[in-house]
């Protein structure tokens, strides 16, 4: 599509296409925004701006910014967590092994306490849309994410 807008050293240029945006050497997170569309968002919420960006800048968009679809469910996850995050068991369902056991001993030092933040984690992983989800706990490389 055409008509691209980008915010560019805190000014809105536009409009163009994608090859005359992509000429501004933006990154993952350059605002952008096309008509049509509710509100200003960073280029990596777009596979197709972020595929070209990948191509010009020789492959390696980092992780998290990654458009890639991941088999890991925000519901599975969220319900784990509210259930059973004094476990950590969101963290093992993730892959994110040393998370879990960080939660686990948590849990045991603050007597429980600590389920607490599991709870409203798990409820903020069942507000936030799938890809929201899968960049923060899923693709980000922290071993830890918690909100």
């Amino acid at each position: 599509m055409n008509n691209w807008y980008i915010l560019y050293n805190g000014q809105q240029i536009g409009p163009m296409n994608e090859n005359a945006l992509l000429a501004y050497n933006p990154t993952p997170n350059t605002m952008v925004w096309q008509e049509g569309m509710p509100e200003w968002q960073p280029i990596y919420m777009f596979p197709n701006l972020m595929d070209k960006l990948n191509s010009k800048n020789g492959g390696g968009v980092p992780p998290m910014y990654n458009t890639a679809r991941t088999d890991k469910d925000k519901l599975a996850a969220g319900l784990l967590a509210i259930f059973l995050g004094s476990l950590g068991i969101q963290y093992f369902y993730l892959g994110k092994t040393s998370g879990g056991i960080i939660c686990l001993l948590l849990t045991i030092v603050t007597c429980g306490l600590w389920s607490i933040i599991s709870f409203i984690q798990g409820i903020l992983m069942l507000t936030m849309t799938q890809q929201d989800f899968e960049n923060k706990y899923v693709l980000s490389t922290s071993t830890f994410p918690i909100f």
